[in-house]
């Protein structure tokens, strides 16, 4: 072989290695069309949703004085989305958590019926996000006049008591109590019960800041 075919030889070679080569980051972004595409697509901001930021949802699953206990959980969606600065950050319908905190029946003696809620976590994307609300709170209305006017105590009483209760076959009952326990006969009354049933929209408001 002559030097001249020698060196065209390794000419040869190395443009035939440097075509079978990785691709360098400039053809990597060719679109193919003259126009070059984002390889490496930046990580989206995060964002901060402050502290005392309302939540408006619609229950899921409904919560009673009577049937809820604490410690249960609920599910509910959001009412509303949640906008930071014009821009949508929780779109509406999303799920979130919640979680029963305390529950009162109403007194027999004395006392209203009383509830507290709070949501512990957003449902996104498959994933969880913890939050914190301050607790939503409703109390039964008063039931003061309506006892007040049935304790006294005889079966007359009673059966004004079991015609709240029940009328009728209630009355009867009520009689019975009256006529034995006397001014006790307030024992046979319970104020107004709480019942929030699926659909429901409660708001609460977030006791911390978020960062989705």
């Amino acid at each position: 072989m002559t030097r001249m075919h020698h060196v065209l030889f390794l000419v040869l070679l190395a443009g035939g290695a440097a075509a079978c080569g990785p691709s360098t980051s400039a053809d990597a972004t060719k679109d193919g069309k003259g126009g070059v595409l984002d390889v490496f697509q930046p990580a989206p901001a995060k964002v901060t949703i402050p502290s005392g930021t309302r939540l408006r949802v619609a229950l899921i699953d409904g919560v009673s004085t009577t049937k809820s206990s604490p410690g249960d959980e609920f599910m509910a969606s959001l009412a509303e989305p949640v906008t930071i600065e014009g821009k949508t950050v929780l779109e509406k319908g999303l799920k979130v958590r919640g979680r029963v905190t305390d529950v009162q029946e109403s007194g027999r003696v004395k006392g209203r019926a009383s509830l507290k809620l709070v949501l512990t976590e957003i449902v996104r994307n498959n994933q969880t996000i913890e939050i914190r609300t301050n607790p939503f709170t409703a109390v039964a209305e008063s039931t003061k006049k309506r006892d007040a006017a049935i304790i006294g105590g005889g079966a007359g009483v009673g059966a004004a008591i079991g015609g709240i209760t029940g009328g009728g076959k209630g009355a009867a009952v009520g009689a019975l109590i009256g006529g034995g326990a006397g001014t006790g006969t307030v024992l046979a009354t319970k104020g107004k019960e709480l019942h929030y049933p699926p659909e429901t929209r409660l708001n609460f408001t977030l006791s911390s800041d978020v960062e989705i």
